[in-house]
């Protein structure tokens, strides 16, 4: 059969045709677009710490929360974004909408690092140079908000477009999304490794200028790789808003329940009588008995009801079902919110120590500050290869699972690497504060934390982008997708409450853990914290995962 079955239409409005859209034909195209985007994003985040202090005047402290606040608003932002994309747009149109806004953004970005009138005068003392006037800081939020804005409605769309080029239906198209996500995560690294490389690399040599500029002209590049691939692509129509169906489900169950409505298996929940499920583009979903209160918005209260089609005073099973797929996921989420608070250390704090230490490498070269990241990058170019090539085949065998380890186990083993990441991280800066020469030790010192961290992450992004993407109904493909995207953002905000909480427990003074120089700092000791926050979340998240159920999960 040639024609989809999870209905997907071409661009011209018909089902699908399997032969001549989606698949390989088309995945190259979002991988391609995903790789560049990320290049442009890594380049600039890799860089705006050291651009804070060093151009705008800030404080260290000051501009690792700035960072960790802008990630965190760039990241709850996709919620909106794959909203707008579920309910009203479809996900290719929020995609290059918001590609349009990011472009906006970076040139901003670029004007801000081009202009002198737009930083503060350049200062050749270490104290009293004159900080940033409201409108040059001004100018610089507003392009930092707008690619926010943009990033919100690109990043948590395009993984899903890309799944949605596979049909679920068919198994061998079923293995191929699986294989898709692996390259999509790959094709992130690779932007990352350039970005972090060779862009960071000339930002160094040429300046703030080159290094914005350069990554605003790979992104105009990057929407048109996906803009080209427009014919071959499998669209889905977009589905209403989810929120508004799950506040009908809540609503209807409770004035049910306050008029004694009882469930029982006696008693039929409705739903529509149609092949497809009155949401449009989804399908039907099976009763499941778990949140079994809900299930009293379906029940027909009043058998004469002849207004069937009002969702505020009858839901049907589909509508309740997508509720409660919500509710099941939700614990899951909330419980690897600690790995994004370790993660948001590599554009902050790891940072802000590669500064400090030794990077020339031989005589001439000097390694940029932002580059070191590239060593959590290598780690998943290792890691994803091994795994898919050598353990998943031996997994399947002992597990009988098709992907050798479940995504909640992926998910799992990588929130226990990540405990490793911060004692490390820990233990090598508490050798560096107490060493009688710290300014001689190499920046390779600091490997380990970011090769590790790198290593925690190939394990829970892709085990992520699995489970919320199978976890997730038609109607909320994006929306569960942003969902966890949104905790990279959650784990930034958290970071910034935390400097903050410490700054004030431990004060300024002598015994202060987080000064502007790190080297009177106690930054080991706030590691120490991650890392105990994180060994905590980790019981945390395996009681959540051992109660998970599903009908879609092994």
């Amino acid at each position: 059969m040639d024609l989809v079955t999870n209905g997907s239409l071409d661009f011209r409005g018909r089902v699908a045709n399997k032969k001549k859209t989606g698949g390989w034909k088309a995945s190259p195209f979002i991988i391609a677009n995903e790789a560049a985007e990320r290049l442009s994003a890594f380049t600039v985040s890799a860089s705006l710490v050291l651009y804070l202090t060093k151009e705008m005047k800030e404080s260290l402290p000051d501009a690792a929360t700035h960072v960790s606040d802008w990630v965190g608003a760039t990241y709850l932002l996709m919620l909106l974004g794959a909203f707008l994309a579920d309910a009203y747009l479809g996900r290719y149109l929020t995609v290059i909408l918001s590609s349009a806004v990011y472009l906006v953004g970076m040139v901003m970005l670029t004007v801000s690092a081009s202009v002198n009138t737009l930083r503060p005068p350049p200062c050749t003392t270490t104290s009293n140079c004159p900080s940033a006037t409201q409108g040059q800081t001004a100018f610089l939020y507003s392009a930092l908000a707008l690619v926010a804005l943009g990033t919100g409605g690109v990043k948590p769309n395009v993984p899903s477009f890309g799944a949605d080029q596979h049909d679920e239906n068919d198994e061998k198209e079923l293995s191929y999304k699986y294989t898709f996500f692996n390259f999509f995560f790959l094709s992130i690294k690779v932007g990352a490794l350039l970005g972090l490389t060779i862009m960071v690399y000339i930002e160094q040599e040429k300046g703030y200028a080159w290094g914005f500029g350069l990554p605003t002209g790979i992104m105009l590049a990057s929407v048109m790789i996906l803009a080209a691939g427009f014919p071959r692509y499998r669209y889905k129509k977009p589905m209403g808003s989810i929120f508004t169906r799950f506040v009908q489900v809540i609503v209807v169950s409770v004035r049910n329940h306050f008029k004694g409505v009882e469930v029982s298996p006696e008693v039929k929940l409705y739903e529509v009588a149609t092949e497809e499920s009155d949401i449009v583009g989804a399908r039907k979903l099976s009763h499941t008995p778990q949140y079994g209160f809900l299930d009293k918005a379906a029940v027909m209260e009043d058998p004469e009801l002849t207004d069937v089609n009002d969702r505020w005073k009858l839901c049907t099973v589909t509508q309740v079902e997508e509720l409660k797929t919500f509710l099941r996921v939700f614990p899951v989420w909330a419980s690897t919110i600690a790995l994004s608070l370790s993660l948001a250390q590599q554009s902050t704090f790891f940072l802000a120590q590669s500064k400090i230490l030794d990077r020339h490498l031989g005589s001439k070269f000097v390694i940029p500050p932002g580059s070191m990241q590239v060593f959590a990058v290598v780690n998943a170019f290792i890691t994803v290869p091994i795994y898919e090539r050598f353990v998943v085949p031996v997994l399947q065998k002992r597990t009988n699972h098709h992907r050798g380890l479940t995504s909640l186990q992926r998910m799992g083993l990588g929130l226990f690497i990540s405990i490793f990441a911060l004692a490390s991280a820990a233990a090598i800066e508490h050798m560096r504060r107490t060493h009688s020469h710290p300014e001689d030790l190499s920046v390779f010192w600091l490997v380990p934390q970011f090769f590790i961290l790198g290593g925690a992450e190939s394990f829970t992004y892709v085990g992520q982008l699995e489970f919320f993407y199978d976890e997730a109904t038609d109607g909320m493909k994006s929306v569960c997708g942003a969902l966890f995207l949104s905790e990279i953002g959650i784990g930034s905000w958290v970071n910034s409450a935390l400097v903050k909480i410490v700054e004030r427990a431990t004060g300024t003074g002598e015994n202060g853990w987080l000064k502007d120089d790190l080297n009177e700092s106690k930054l080991d000791y706030y590691y120490s914290i991650l890392a105990a926050i994180s060994a905590v979340n980790l019981l945390v998240y395996a009681w959540v995962a051992r109660r998970y159920t599903s009908p879609h999960q092994g």
